[in-house]
């Protein structure tokens, strides 16, 4: 298991200030009743923010072309057809994924094929699991066309605590099922188009896991 480079920045950071706030407690304070509680907070706060920019070494086994796999790790919030007006311009199955604190942020690409749309919207920080949040916050958009001419769209959408979106994708980049495509730090969330004779493998509630959950197959 590695670390993100995208993130280490932000663990440095953290953990600048965490080894400041010990030193200033260890000097400053004298009661051991005080200081031993504070610094095991603060050590545990360094190791977890390791553990959130972790990325696992994945392995898709799933054999069928036309599978569309999860995007990031995380539980199944939404289903629903709805009409995508950014790109698409038409009716689709919309699946969303929630990622919280202790899910894995890295982001795969869904299929193998080539970008044909990418755009970042700046935009505000509400909760990622509400409905607004898909266009109100932060997030990028990128459409994917696969081998056969079908185009499937997502979007990277930044939570309340996220402040970075990190995105590999551009026009006419290729890309391949269960690398990487992105990173989103901290609370987000994925939405995912796909056409409506797709047929859905999740249900919403699902817990899915990035490369390895089929979410929906293509016709």
């Amino acid at each position: 298991m590695r670390i993100h480079r995208d993130g280490l920045g932000t663990i440095a950071g953290i953990w600048l200030v965490c080894l400041g706030i010990m030193f200033l407690i260890s000097w400053l304070v004298k009661p051991i009743w005080i200081v031993v509680p504070i610094c095991v907070i603060l050590t545990f706060l360094m190791c977890f923010i390791l553990y959130f920019f972790r990325v696992p070494v994945r392995r898709g086994n799933i054999d069928s072309p036309k599978a569309v796999t999860s995007v990031a790790d995380g539980e199944v919030v939404i289903i629903e057809k709805v009409f995508e007006e950014e790109y698409l311009k038409k009716e689709c199955i919309q699946i969303s994924v929630y990622m919280n604190f202790f899910n894995m942020h890295v982001n795969f690409w869904p299929v193998t094929g080539t970008c044909t749309y990418y755009k970042y919207h700046p935009g505000k920080y509400f909760l990622a699991f509400m409905p607004k949040a898909s266009e109100l916050n932060e997030h990028t958009s990128i459409a994917m066309k696969t081998e056969d001419g079908q185009e499937i769209f997502f979007k990277q959408i930044a939570g309340t605590f996220a402040r970075r979106i990190v995105c590999k994708a551009k026009e006419g980049v290729s890309g391949e099922r269960g690398r990487q495509c992105g990173l989103i730090k901290f609370g987000s969330r994925i939405d995912l188009f796909v056409p409506l004779d797709a047929d859905i493998k999740v249900e919403v509630g699902d817990d899915v896991v990035a490369c390895l959950s089929v979410l929906a197959e293509l016709k």
